[in-house]
């Protein structure tokens, strides 16, 4: 995208149809979620998109701290040295890794990296504080940001600078950080699904895919309306890799010095994107009610004296459910018309839009319209509140039960490649392949193909009766390729 093109103003929204990439950056803009900066790859989020990022944060806080995790906060520079003491992980980050070199006037004796993650940092303080069996589990989280220098960024998705939380926890046993990495993979399948409204598969990353210096890679992997996959969230099994690149060490139960087990996993403010792929039509954003900004909004229709007849039971409406913990926005705005207004709310993916008008007045009703189904509905004004709480919970189970029909339809299975080849021109979604378990058969179809395997979900337990679907030998378990962003 240009810089012209970057400042045009979006005043409509390119059809899912004509060009998803376009229609996906018109929503941003056009919702008002984020803007682009002059940092390349810096997004400012702006309060609408930042309060769809709040919820998620304060779902899965909540979350964490029920499984008794606590948050930190830990430095945003680290110094090179430490960086490079594991060193497969600082081979994978290098490419993405911002310097620091020059603090004001004073070049540095040592450079500093701008985090792209913080293990490197954590592990030298989990080596102070954690001397005895008896100090374990470390169960810490931070919420922060980081920078990964990207060569190609797209908002919300891939930018170069992202918000994010990074849990970091140090076991006394390998069986309790494995227990630890899987554990949190389930926690984040059930947040996008009850929250997000976003089905995922939950599986292994395959090891040319898992995060550098880790053991083993889980991830949880969702399916966009274009058809490309999106990696919604990992968890990541450490082994003793850090405890021994940073000394991790304590004294076991029979007085032996040991290495710690370490665990750390993330989510990033790339679920709101995937929240607008997932749900959005050509008319906008389509936002699960649990994350939304507002459940409500209310549109007084705006005749006559309006402001003495409709505007005050409006208020009483408003007021009634924000008692109930419904989140309303009462748009009285001079100088839009109702239709206007309709179209704005639509477009920023309100779940409900609440009507009322002297006609409606008159009958002791008014008029609620689903964002989802666009259907529209005359209620009474009495037990409103319970109406409108049933309508939101309908909507967050039918956005889930949409997006999951929606993946199962674009989720196909074959065991031949002139198949498997034929599938992936395009974007078609899921296809489900033996696959002999070689790093280099894997690597010659991405090239072949540019899919990848997304993970090797949980939920296929059976061994393959076929052939690995481009070499022929034999198969040890079904990959799940797609193309992904």
């Amino acid at each position: 995208m240009t810089e012209q093109q970057k400042d045009t103003l979006v005043t409509a929204i390119t059809p899912q149809s004509e060009d998803f990439s376009r229609w996906y950056l018109d929503v941003v803009r056009r919702a008002e979620l984020a803007d682009y900066t002059m940092v390349k790859g810096c997004l400012a989020i702006r309060p609408y998109g930042y309060a769809i990022w709040e919820h998620i944060q304060q779902a899965l806080d909540s979350r964490l701290k029920a499984t008794g995790h606590v948050n930190a906060y830990f430095p945003l520079f680290v110094p090179e040295s430490l960086l490079s003491r594991e060193a497969e992980h600082v081979e994978g980050f290098a490419p993405q890794v911002a310097w620091v070199t020059q603090g004001g006037t004073e070049p540095l004796e040592e450079r500093l990296a701008i985090r792209p993650t913080s293990e490197a940092i954590i592990g030298t303080l989990y080596a102070k504080w954690i001397q005895s069996w008896r100090d374990l589990p470390v169960l810490v989280n931070q919420w922060a940001n980081v920078v990964r220098w990207e060569k190609k960024t797209y908002p919300f998705l891939r930018t170069t600078e992202f918000l994010w939380q990074e849990g970091h926890t140090a076991h006394e046993t390998e069986q309790d950080a494995q227990e630890e990495t899987l554990k949190i993979l389930a926690l984040y399948k059930e947040l996008a699904e009850t929250e997000l409204a976003i089905p995922v598969v939950d599986g292994q990353k395959t090891d040319s895919e898992r995060f550098a210096g880790a053991v083993r890679t889980y991830s949880i992997e969702g399916l966009m309306k274009d058809g490309r996959a999106l990696q919604a969230g990992t968890s990541h099994f450490l082994g003793q890799n850090f405890a021994k690149a940073f000394e991790i060490r304590f004294q076991g139960r029979d007085k032996s010095l040991e290495y710690a087990w370490t665990t750390s996993w993330g989510v990033t403010t790339r679920l709101v994107g995937a929240v607008i792929m997932t749900h959005g039509d050509d008319r906008g954003l389509v936002l699960p009610p649990r994350i939304a900004p507002y459940h409500v909004i209310i549109v007084p229709i705006s005749r006559g004296n309006w402001r003495e007849t409709v505007l005050p039971k409006a208020c009483e409406i408003r007021d009634r459910l924000v008692e109930q913990g419904v989140r309303v926005y009462l748009d009285d705005r001079d100088g839009y018309t109702p239709g206007w207004k309709f179209a704005e709310w639509e477009m920023r993916g309100v779940p409900v839009r609440l009507e009322i008008g002297p006609k409606d007045i008159d009958k002791s009703q008014v008029v609620l319209a689903r964002r989802d189904t666009r259907e529209k509905v005359s209620v009474p004004t009495e037990g409103l509140t319970d109406r409108v709480q049933t309508m939101l919970a309908e909507i967050q189970t039918a956005l889930l039960a949409h997006a999951r029909r929606f993946r199962d339809e674009r989720t196909r299975r074959t065991d031949s490649y002139d198949t498997f080849k034929e599938a992936m021109e395009g974007r078609p979604g899921f296809v489900v392949t033996p696959w002999c378990g070689d790093a280099d058969c894997e690597a010659s179809i991405k090239t072949e193909t540019q899919a990848t395997i997304r993970n090797l979900p949980f939920a296929e337990t059976e061994r393959p009766r076929h052939r690995c679907v481009r070499c022929d030998r034999p198969a040890v378990v079904y990959a799940w390729f797609a193309k992904a962003y």
